[in-house]
């Protein structure tokens, strides 16, 4: 039985304008997406009853309900644990001990004891409620391991059962994106060569962009990490017992036995060289008090079966994250509550707006389609973490990611970016189904930013799935809208605020257009004989 469709009949209209005299299949499609159905979809889940959504909180475990709620209307397959949407995540909520926090460092003549807050900085351990380490000290540059980029900072030095010391950053000349990945690997690089410890010197070039105070500011925040089948953190590096975060103001005594200076490391950096690692002759204590709080959230996953016997096996995964930061504690504000209407009620929307689509497109696309809604984005992307690591389905078989992260849906975009799509064949998908809309790719407009590493599709790349993430772009088809202006105001002035609710001026029929745009470039990789591959250049095509 064919299901009835939706088509909003002014989302149509401005279709065919936006399209002109050429005949395309944006034309002759069946579905549309419904801005009245995104406008009620983004309402409820950035409601000041959900009170931000929260990782663990009841507004967000309302919001997850809502989503599963939607799946189940729509007939979808439950792609959750144990026949149900629910992929239950158990998370351990860290926070650090008041006071009891301690670096000491010995040159073997002197001891000197920095001042937390002040002159170092640390957080909670996930693993143990206290730790204490104390060993020798090795200066290893930046930290950085890549062979593709000629980069060992452990060259010829021997750092099991030692604590390492790294610059902040990395060497300038370095991709962003590529030199994002690699900044985020510091810690797996150290664990992996045996330390036992890690120390990052906050430089005076790290000071310009971001001061240590404004830093400090924010170290008391409790830590969030997932736990394992087993009940065990996801990180695995349970050698590491220390941390620190140490202002080069107060660094000088680590360098007492040095060969080489504090300030002639600086000195190197100040000129774009590379610092080699070495030993520092001298020992160094690190220890804290941890508390811990589990706490649970879920994600929501659920399947539409494709149409071909064979490629029914294979997934294409929609992504969009479900929570947001809750409930702020400035007192100074009259409203509290982080409603997070673009970031991301909006993705979430579009999320459901599509999943409609396809279970009521008139052909059933030939290949699975697995939405999936995570939770805790806003804590590190550790909903899409782990089910990176504990897939309701084989990620073998999944073909790719499609990821809908707050799209700002606030004027008449006439052109989107795609980040990732210089990585893989999916460039190909994305300027195809934005092109039957009218709409241009554009490139990135600010590279330095590396936006492909930090939304819920960068743990499927790095598990090998190849992804695209879209943003609206900074062209608005209206002379009277600065596009550009209009995203960069709403990051200076509601990004993470209360103020990212409803009332804003959201642009539904914009939202239409993003939805179809994504709901095309789903169907075509759905239906394409050949599953999407990296290119053969890209850093991201074997992170493994």
């Amino acid at each position: 039985m064919r299901v009835k469709t939706w088509v909003s009949a002014a989302a149509l209209a401005a279709l065919l304008t936006a399209c002109g005299e050429q005949t395309t299949s944006a034309e002759t499609a069946v579905v549309s997406a419904d801005a009245n159905a995104l406008q009620s979809h983004l309402e409820f889940l950035a409601s000041d009853a959900l009170e931000g959504r929260d990782t663990g909180s009841r507004g967000h475990e309302i919001a997850a309900q809502y989503i599963a709620a939607q799946f189940q209307a729509l007939g979808l397959e439950p792609a959750g644990d144990n026949g149900s949407y629910y992929q239950r995540i158990a998370f351990r909520r860290s926070s650090l001990v008041e006071g009891s926090a301690k670096m000491i460092v010995d040159t073997g003549s002197e001891t000197f004891e920095l001042e937390y807050g002040e002159e170092f900085l640390t957080g909670p351990s996930a693993y143990t409620t206290e730790s204490t380490v104390t060993a020798p000290v090795v200066f290893v540059g930046y930290g950085l391991v890549s062979e593709e980029f000629g980069l060992n900072d452990y060259a010829n030095v021997d750092v099991d059962g030692k604590v390492v010391m790294m610059v902040s950053g990395r060497p300038e000349e370095l991709p962003s994106e590529e030199g994002a990945h690699l900044n985020s690997s510091k810690t797996k690089f150290a664990a992996e060569r045996g330390a036992v410890g890690v120390i990052t010197l906050h430089t005076p070039m790290r000071e310009e962009v971001r001061p240590f105070k404004v830093s400090a500011m924010y170290q008391r925040a409790p830590r969030v990490t997932w736990l394992n089948p087993e009940g065990e953190p996801n990180v695995t590096y349970k050698k590491l017992q220390g941390s620190a975060y140490v202002d080069y103001r107060a660094a000088e005594s680590l360098f007492a036995n040095a060969a080489i200076s504090l300030d002639e490391v600086f000195a190197q950096l100040e000129k774009g060289e590379q610092p080699k690692p070495f030993e520092l002759n001298s020992k160094v204590t690190l220890a804290r008090q941890s508390s811990h709080e589990e706490i649970s959230s879920p994600n929501v996953a659920a399947i539409l079966p494709g149409a071909d016997a064979e490629l029914q096996n294979e997934y294409v995964l929609y992504t969009a994250h479900s929570d947001h930061i809750g409930v702020t504690q400035d007192l100074s504000q009259d409203d509290h509550i982080n409603n997070g209407a673009m970031d991301n009620a909006s993705g979430v929307s579009v999320l459901l707006e599509t999943a409609r689509m396809f279970v009521e497109a008139e052909e059933r696309p030939k290949r699975s389609i697995l939405f999936l809604s995570v939770t805790a984005e806003e804590r590190g992307l550790l909903g899409a973490d782990y089910f990176a690591h504990y897939p309701t389905v084989p990620l073998q078989q999944i073909v790719a990611n499609v990821n809908l992260d707050m799209p700002v849906l606030l004027y008449d975009f006439a052109d989107v970016i795609a980040f990732g799509s210089t990585h893989s064949t999916l460039g190909d998908s994305v300027a195809e189904a934005a092109g039957q809309y009218g709409i241009e790719l554009s490139e990135d407009p600010m590279p330095e930013q590396a936006i492909f590493t930090r939304s819920d599709h960068y743990p499927f790349v790095k598990k090998g799935v190849p992804a695209v993430f879209l943003m609206t772009g900074f062209t608005a088809k209206g002379e009277d809208e600065d596009g550009g202006k209009i995203w960069g105001e709403f990051f200076a002035e509601h990004y993470h605020r209360p103020s990212d609710q409803p009332s804003l001026p959201i642009n539904y029929e914009a939202g239409v257009v993003f939805t179809n745009i994504n709901f095309e470039i789903g169907k075509t990789i759905a239906n394409d004989e050949q599953r999407p591959r990296w290119l053969p250049d890209s850093f991201f095509a074997d992170l493994d």
